[in-house]
């Protein structure tokens, strides 16, 4: 059967790939979009999304016992686990359903099966009817990436749980280990404990949620504690002995090892969050010339592979490992294709959100990071329990934290902790795309009464002339 000729196929229909052929569509492209399991991919279907819905439930649920503060009562509060999750498997499916309307409206070719390259410009897609031949100039790599399994801390699905495992849970934990405390870690973290799970995080690194600015990882941490997890860092998981039962349950002993100690501690549930790898096998990848570093594709600052006519973009193409990332990269090398000419993008503008409880959100350069790089700074920061609209929502503990270069007034970074910070975020987002400095904000009238005001006041903060402190 003769191949199929597009302008352009994209492997891998996550948030990177389906954007990715939207965008080109616009631009008068013929796409073919191959995807091996669910339309949305990851994020969409077993990341970002159901995350969000479960986390939510857990809030809601922690609201309910606090009603009386608010003059409020509600007795007899209880979960249903199955619901929960029952719930945010159809707000996934509601979305993924989203996506197929989008691929239909804008006459992208969607294929479901599993991809190869034999050679350039061609793509070889092993479907459930049979293959399928496709020929294209551009060829665009969003396959994403899956959970990193160490070496005896493999999940089984019973006792060891990956993400994935953790979004259609088995049953509910009674004394759970969370392996690695980044945003992955600390989200399923922050939902079993919400819901009563004894709730024990170990981080490798010497702070919880390691990437995040430092007084702001401070913070969370004695959050997290008050709620009553117990956070182990600088400690290592050497091994994990399972013991199960006939009932899909036992329990599991974790081999702990701080400081060249090593004890041990008892769960009956664990959930492995130590990272992601790129999904580069079985592509024909390596044959091709395209190189491949830490099952990550390595690329320039435009997504380009350096193979003629193949890019990747995503979780693929490597950190920020992030669906908003992976979006705008779609779009940026869609635009690229048709011959416009786009702004790389800048890895220190893309904000990182965390929707634990209390949440976290940052842009740009931590403290350390900015001193690191020769800046000289001025620092503000504005804490929730200054802020009206924080009060009257019962939310008054969190902090925002931004920093200057001194003597340029460009904004170097932005670190939140507390309620909303994902949504507040993105006005500092706004503004070091468009190289607002210290006095464009200081001159920007925020609304009353708004948890925004504290983005206000943290930056009169850094020049000594915050009002409401």
């Amino acid at each position: 059967m003769a191949a199929k000729k597009f302008d352009v196929v994209v492997i891998g229909a996550g948030p990177g790939g389906y954007v990715a052929a939207i965008r080109l569509s616009q631009l008068g492209k013929t796409v073919a979009i191959v995807e091996r399991e669910n339309l949305g991919g990851i994020c969409l279907n077993w990341g970002c999304i159901p995350t969000k819905a479960m986390l939510r439930s857990a809030e809601v649920f922690h609201l309910m016992h606090r009603a009386k503060e608010f003059g409020l009562s509600a007795t007899g509060v209880s979960y249903d686990l199955p619901a929960v999750v029952a719930r945010s498997r159809g707000v996934a499916k509601q979305l993924s359903g989203g996506i197929g309307h989008l691929m239909k409206k804008n006459k992208v070719t969607v294929i479901m099966g599993d991809a190869t390259i034999p050679a350039k410009g061609k793509v070889s897609v092993k479907t459930d009817k049979g293959v399928e031949e496709l020929e294209a100039p551009a060829i665009i790599l969003a396959t994403g990436a899956r959970a990193r399994t160490l070496p005896g801390l493999e999940a089984d699905g019973d006792l060891v749980w990956t993400y994935r495992h953790a979004l259609e849970p088995k049953r509910m934990p009674k004394k759970l280990l969370v392996i690695g405390s980044g945003a992955i870690g600390i989200e399923f973290a922050s939902f079993f404990n919400t819901l009563g799970a004894d709730t024990t995080v170990v981080e490798v690194m010497d702070r919880v949620l390691p990437v995040e600015d430092a007084e702001i990882s401070a913070f969370a941490k004695k959050s997290f504690v008050k709620q009553g997890m117990k956070i182990l860092e600088k400690t290592t998981v050497k091994k994990l002995d399972k013991a199960p039962d006939s009932k899909g349950g036992g329990n599991v002993t974790a081999h702990l090892e701080s400081n060249g100690k090593t004890e041990t501690m008892e769960f009956d549930t664990v959930i492995s969050a130590v990272g992601i790898v790129g999904n580069t096998e079985g592509l024909g990848l390596e044959a091709l010339g395209v190189k491949i570093d830490r099952t990550h594709v390595v690329t320039d600052e435009f997504c380009r592979t350096g193979v003629d006519g193949i890019y990747a973009i995503g979780d693929i193409a490597g950190a920020p490992w992030l669906a908003h990332k992976a979006s705008h990269e779609g779009v940026m090398v869609a635009e690229l294709i048709a011959g416009k000419h786009p702004h790389p993008i800048k890895p220190n503008s893309i904000a990182g959100c965390t929707y634990c409880y209390p949440q976290i959100a940052s842009v740009g350069l931590t403290e350390a990071k900015a001193k690191e790089a020769g800046h000289t700074i001025k620092v503000g920061r504005f804490p929730f329990i200054g802020n009206g609209k924080a009060i009257a929502l019962g939310e008054s503990d969190g902090l925002i934290k931004t920093i200057f270069d001194a003597k340029t007034g460009e904004l170097l970074g932005a670190h939140m902790i507390g309620a909303e910070v994902t949504e507040l975020i993105q006005g500092y987002v706004i503004g070091r795309q468009l190289e607002t400095t210290e006095e464009d904000l200081m001159h920007t009238i925020f609304p009353h009464p708004t948890l925004s005001e504290m983005m206000h006041e943290s930056v009169l903060d850094a020049y000594g002339i915050a009002i409401h402190m």
